[in-house]
């Protein structure tokens, strides 16, 4: 069972910058591609980025590329994501997540952690 801790969130003013980090525990491996999922106040959970495994590739929702860099460090069992530009319309909590891409989609295939809240004031 891999337990997942995510921290880093805050409140930011837009144009400014965050770094999440996701923690993970238990028997985590290096082996498996991550990424961030973020859910604002009444809507669904929605895919932010991802990094695979097999060569640090990345992929990113298009309302966040060139904004966000999602990394990882293998040693230490962690993911990052490094937030720049926030607009206010990034405010959610955010969530990291083992994942699988299918049929050009992302999909968490993992269990939730508690996530860290992000608020961008306008």
């Amino acid at each position: 069972q891999v337990q997942l801790v995510e921290s880093g969130g805050g409140l930011v003013q837009a144009g400014g910058t965050l770094r999440l980090t996701c923690a993970a525990s238990g028997r985590a491996s290096s082996s498996t591609t991550m990424g961030w999922f973020r859910q604002a106040p009444g809507k669904e959970r929605e895919f932010v980025a991802a990094i695979r495994w097999s060569d640090d590739s990345t992929d990113y929702a298009r309302s966040v590329k060139g904004r966000f860099t999602i990394s990882r460090d293998n040693a230490k069992n962690t993911v990052y994501l490094q937030m720049n530009s926030l607009k206010a319309e990034d405010t959610a909590v955010y969530y990291c997540n083992a994942v699988l891409l299918m049929d050009s989609s992302w999909f968490a295939i993992g269990s939730w952690g508690q996530g860290t809240q992000v608020t961008v004031s306008s």
